[in-house]
């Protein structure tokens, strides 16, 4: 539906203070003001009204500003995310990606020698060759090296240490410590799960308790929180759907209250999502809320309580519009909201939420329950990710060059580098199972190929 393509007046989506303004109700007006600023010129009742055909993703303003952090660094302003570089290529490569850039074998070579250097002799990666192993950065690695799409890449890993690091994080009541002697929250379980589900290193060992311990993280509300007992956070939400997805565990939830709840976190007027209940929107959540959707579709089908062909429960017009009209630099780059400057990690999830809302993502419940038949009730969490594709249709806002690459629901690299990584590390146990495992032919292909 979108927020621009609706019969309302804008004004009339405004947040209502009741006529008790709070500091968080002034804040959320100056915010809603500088949207109106963006958002009038396509506005219904404008009649100098701009075509919405009209808006542009400014693709190669976002390459130029991503190749020039890559390639020059990042500034003096990056020394405070000096335990923080592999995630800083994660963002610029995952996002490069999602523009469907092309990296060079130059580049490929470069980041290979890199995370090479930033992997512990005792498993896992720093976030600098002089740094402690850190599940963070041992997920962002494990995502850098899988975007390259590169078999020497994947060779960098060494699975055993990396194993063995996984289970010195890993604790007895089903939770991941960030690293050793770090603190215990769900980002430990989501990026233990990713890297291990991507590796082909899931075990019973590494994932007994998980899904109690996550679970035990869904609030009142309906979200989850870090920890249990603590407030339900969007982020953290779409960790647990992951990893839960990872496990087989989403049924474990209760789904009404967490669809009521991440439904909630769409903002009337903005059409972007909040972190948490009465927090301003945010970039970034265009895909940490986003992101929940495509998980939340799958287990909706799997257990009947919809169809293949539902459309995902949130406003996927609206992000997009807030995200093109509100989000993007003049100069390259994507930001919180307007006001604030572009950064590589909002870069890389506005882009990634961007991505969800264009593309119809399709889980494969048929080929899970074959295999899992064939498997006497097993489905890895790595193969479970195979069964992931995408629609060959699309919603896009603004022009049709807008289009993204699909991001894989439960690890945010495409879905292209996620196939890739699996098929590699999971070469022997799919050879079996090649004729359930769906091919998903590229829709973009299809669509170029046709007459």
């Amino acid at each position: 539906m979108g927020i621009l393509n609706g019969n309302l007046p804008l004004s009339q989506l405004s947040s209502n203070d009741d006529g008790f303004p709070t500091e968080t109700s002034i804040e959320q007006k100056k915010t809603e003001h500088a949207i109106l600023e963006k958002f009038v010129p396509y506005a219904c009742n404008n009649v100098n009204k701009k075509n919405i055909d009209s808006i542009l993703l400014y693709r190669q303003k976002h390459i130029a500003y991503l190749k020039r952090g890559l390639l020059n660094g990042v500034g003096h302003w990056g020394a405070t995310l000096d335990a923080s570089k592999p995630w800083l290529i994660y963002w610029i490569f995952h996002s490069l990606d999602l523009l469907d850039f092309q990296f060079t074998p130059e580049i490929t070579q470069r980041s290979i020698s890199t995370f090479t250097h930033w992997q512990l002799p005792s498993g896992g990666f720093g976030g600098g060759s002089d740094q402690l192993a850190h599940l963070a950065t041992t997920y962002a690695a494990v995502n850098s090296l899988a975007i390259t799409g590169d078999e020497e890449a994947y060779k960098v890993l060494n699975r055993e240490g990396l194993y063995e690091f996984l289970m010195r994080m890993k604790q007895p009541d089903g939770s991941f410590t960030m690293h050793q002697g770090g603190e215990i929250d769900i980002r430990g379980s989501y990026c233990a799960l990713s890297v291990a589900a991507l590796t082909n290193l899931l075990t019973p060992e590494l994932t007994e308790n998980c899904v109690d311990f996550i679970c035990r993280s869904q609030t009142y509300e309906g979200g989850i929180g870090p920890y249990p007992g603590k407030e339900a956070h969007n982020g953290y939400t779409f960790c647990g759907l992951a990893a839960l997805e990872i496990l087989g565990g989403l049924s474990k939830l209760n789904m009404d209250n967490l669809l009521k709840w991440c439904s909630e976190r769409q903002m009337g007027l903005e059409g972007g999502f909040q972190g948490r209940t009465n927090k301003l929107v945010d970039g970034c959540y265009s895909f940490w809320g986003a992101g929940d959707f495509p998980l939340l579709k799958a287990e909706l089908s799997r257990s009947r309580k919809t169809d293949l062909d539902q459309e995902y429960l949130f406003d996927i017009e609206a992000l997009q519009e807030y995200i093109l009209l509100c989000c993007q630099s003049e100069y390259g780059g994507l930001l919180d909201k307007p006001g604030k400057s572009p950064d590589y990690y909002h870069t890389c999830y506005c882009l990634s939420g961007l991505s969800t809302a264009q593309h119809s993502l399709i889980y494969d419940s048929e080929a899970a329950i074959q295999i899992r038949d064939k498997n006497q009730g097993h489905l890895p969490g790595g193969i479970s990710s195979l069964l992931w594709g995408y629609e060959n249709s699309f919603t896009i806002v603004g022009d049709v060059d807008n289009l993204l690459a699909p991001t894989h629901p439960v690890h945010n690299i495409s879905i292209k580098a996620a196939r890739s990584m699996i098929h590699y590390f999971y070469k022997d146990q799919i050879e079996p199972l090649k004729d359930i495992i769906p091919k998903f032919d590229d829709p973009l292909e299809e669509v170029e190929g046709t007459p």
